[in-house]
């Protein structure tokens, strides 16, 4: 869902879909936005420089995958997007040579040809991005945040550029997995340990209720605009399917039964020769460790499911008998209340923290289920929010009533693809980038993502 072509706001082109009128609860009065906005800028620059520090410029000009980008590439482009929008888009200035735009354009340049651009090298990106960033806060001090001017309304804009950036913190932490040998090991704390979460699976309630967000101020437009949808009595699994359960799958024939695997699923598994999740590696017995960062180690039992791709989720949710749920299904079991109101979060209102999910790469692995209590969901679901984004079966479609904006090649050209929804967050999301309307999107047969599931099934 990075791949977006870096075009600014043009005021005298079609606007789509307004700002949000209410300010999220996190978001203080307009008096304090600015502050607000120069607080998250930075925190998601420190967080990217602090991601690529220890690596070489070697590795940081490698291309590590076919199907990722140079990460040096993904650092000067997030600067370039910032130019685009904080400085052409809102004032009409640039700081760097217009060349740029072309060379960090996403659609413009599959990730397979990025290689080949003359990309700025890593002192040169570092150099670009802090040089946009000085500019940028100089207009912001004077830039007027007007809220009949959409594109900055409720400071919009930095919103976009803020979470863009986590985005590709993600992203580049996804390229660094598939780094070869030993040369990236983050040092994070252990998650919390985990806790009984009492029954596998739970009912939730059929009927309509509110999808997506008209409140949710820094919504993309694919979130947007809320709307009633419908959905019958359904089951969820209490928790993501864990490492544990998954085995039980490997260890039943699932790789080998095509009965449980759609046509496409079973087509796939067989090219690409799918026997595990991706970095899984056999050890003696029928055992399994996992590769994670260069490193094997034991594969924890409890953990969520990681690096699985639509298909395999698929495969195995036909396996124990169930289905992936819908989209409409996740969100209403992630934040509509048995009496209809909806949430911000599986567990209210108030902004994500240490004790409600697993987010913000602050471990670098997900955590053991049941160790987020705090973050129970309205039907007692857990962890719906971090630790590993969860594959639907829903297909990736505008909402009735959507409007591109500020741009559509955000959403709009993937829509009707071969895209498929997935939700929640994985551990390596910043809380900035994700709420229970947010909606990710990717082809079903990757899994570089960090990727995992929850089974559903019919009442």
């Amino acid at each position: 869902m990075d791949d977006q072509l870096i075009r600014p706001y043009d005021p005298a082109r079609p606007a789509g879909r307004p700002a949000a009128t209410r300010a999220a609860p996190d978001l203080t009065a307009a008096t304090d936005l600015k502050e607000e906005v120069a607080t998250r800028l930075d925190a998601a620059r420190r967080n990217s420089l602090a991601l690529l520090d220890p690596v070489a410029d070697d590795d940081l000009v490698r291309q590590h995958s076919p199907i990722m980008s140079p990460l040096v590439w993904d650092l000067a482009h997030v600067g370039n997007y910032e130019e685009l929008w904080l400085l052409e888009a809102v004032a009409g200035l640039r700081a760097g040579p217009v060349t740029l735009d072309d060379i960090y354009d996403a659609f413009r340049h599959p990730r397979s040809e990025r290689p080949s651009l003359d990309l700025l090298g890593p002192s040169e990106a570092r150099s670009y991005i802090a040089t946009v960033r000085s500019k940028v806060l100089d207009v912001l001090d004077r830039v007027e945040l007007d809220p009949e001017r959409q594109l900055v309304a409720n400071a919009y804009v930095y919103g976009m550029v803020v979470q863009h950036e986590h985005q590709h913190d993600e992203t580049m932490l996804a390229t660094l997995s598939l780094m070869e040998g030993e040369g990236y090991r983050p040092s994070a704390p252990p998650p919390p340990p985990g806790h009984p979460v009492g029954p596998a699976e739970v009912r939730v309630d059929g009927g309509t209720f509110t999808m997506g967000t008209d409140l949710e101020v820094w919504a993309y437009d694919n979130e947007r605009p809320a709307h009633q949808a419908e959905v019958a009595p359904f089951w969820i699994d209490t928790t993501p399917v864990t490492n544990a359960a998954y085995q039980q799958f490997i260890a039943a024939g699932g790789y080998r039964d095509r009965r449980f695997w759609s046509e496409r699923g079973w087509a796939h598994r067989t090219k690409a020769g799918l026997v595990a999740p991706q970095f899984w590696q056999p050890e003696g017995g029928g055992g399994w460790s996992r590769v994670r960062y260069g490193f094997r180690e034991e594969l924890a039992p409890d953990e969520p499911v990681m690096n699985v791709c639509f298909f395999e989720a698929e495969a195995y949710a036909r396996w124990a008998g169930k289905r992936l749920p819908t989209e409409a299904e996740w969100e209403k079991a992630a934040s509509i209340e048995p009496g209809g109101r909806k949430r911000r979060y599986p567990w209210g209102d108030e902004a994500p923290t240490d004790a409600h999910a697993n987010l913000g790469q602050r471990h670098f692995r997900p955590a053991p289920t049941g160790a987020y209590p705090a973050g129970v969901s309205p039907w007692g679901c857990h962890q719906m929010i971090g630790d590993v984004w969860e594959w639907t079966s829903s297909p990736f479609e505008a909402y009735p009533g959507y409007a591109w904006f500020p741009y559509p090649e955000y959403s709009q050209v993937f829509f009707g693809g071969d895209f498929k929804v997935l939700r929640g967050g994985s551990w390596a999301t910043n809380p900035t980038a994700i709420r229970a309307t947010f909606r990710n999107w990717d082809l079903p047969i990757r899994r570089q993502i960090f990727s995992g599931f929850r089974c559903a099934r019919d009442a």
